[in-house]
């Protein structure tokens, strides 16, 4: 186990662009977990991390130290005072630890048949994971995000899914009306106009949902790929939903709709 104490460590300056910046997870390919949870899911979905970082109140909490005690948790084990650990921490309370970990990339590509979530300027960390919580549960699991969506491993957006990450062919960046026209399934956006209830829908066959920002919806160019467009019916007085409830309804009509054995 080796010790940082300083700052201007230069590994530790390495960490906290981690923290701080996506162009610094995209040049190193590497990413944070922070938290007991995350770094178990990524260790049952993908293996050993690189390394592991504890704070010093983290490196003598049970479930922590029982961890370290199991041996291979990491290839390299770093200790680091509660302050340096704060600092790179995203929540008040400090979990004690983290670990690095490459990058993860999509492991197939993209399949024009799949079930498919598609994000358009989901630009809330924690709606973005929210919604990748939802479709791991749901058994959606190609994912593909326009540009100027929330970025996919921030560690807002890591927190909020809760590990669902690992599930999940995540694809960032990408071209949505091209997928769209290319798709050999049903396309459906969700919007407040649609004449046509998510309760009336044929949602059997190869789906992709579109969902968009939280202020503005669906670019039109998106909308005029999809095949159909739906509304949620809401009899009470709210205008509109949280674009996470939105996806998280629609995911589970699909299952409702299709028998889904394992949702019975």
């Amino acid at each position: 186990m080796r010790r940082i104490v300083a700052r201007s460590n230069p590994h530790y300056q390495a960490l906290k662009k981690l923290c701080e910046s996506g162009r610094g997870r995209r040049k190193s390919g590497r990413v944070l977990l922070d938290g007991m949870h995350l770094i178990e899911t990524y260790g049952c979905h993908r293996g050993i991390p690189e390394e592991i970082l504890v704070s010093d109140s983290g490196a003598v909490r049970p479930e922590i130290a029982r961890y370290l005690e199991r041996g291979r948790s990491a290839q390299t084990v770093t200790l680091l005072s509660d302050a340096l650990f704060g600092e790179l921490a995203t929540v008040d309370t400090p979990s004690g630890i983290m670990a690095v970990v490459p990058l993860p990339v999509a492991a197939r590509k993209l399949d024009h048949a799949a079930d498919t979530v598609l994000l358009d300027g989901v630009q809330d960390p924690g709606n973005v994971g929210s919604i990748l919580r939802s479709a791991a549960a749901a058994g959606f699991r190609q994912i593909l995000l326009s540009i100027d969506c929330a970025q996919a491993w921030s560690p807002k957006t890591l927190r909020a899914a809760m590990g669902a990450h690992f599930q999940l062919d995540i694809h960032e960046d990408s071209d949505l009306p091209e997928f769209l026209a290319a798709y050999r399934g049903q396309s459906v956006a969700t919007t407040l106009a649609a004449s046509v209830s998510l309760y009336s829908a044929n949602l059997q066959g190869s789906l992709a949902w579109v969902f968009g920002s939280e202020g503005l919806g669906i670019r039109p160019a998106v909308l005029a790929a999809t095949d159909q467009r739906l509304h949620i019916p809401m009899p009470g007085a709210t205008e509109s939903l949280n674009v996470a409830a939105a996806a998280a309804i629609c995911l589970f009509e699909t299952l409702r709709c299709r028998r889904v054995e394992t949702f019975r």
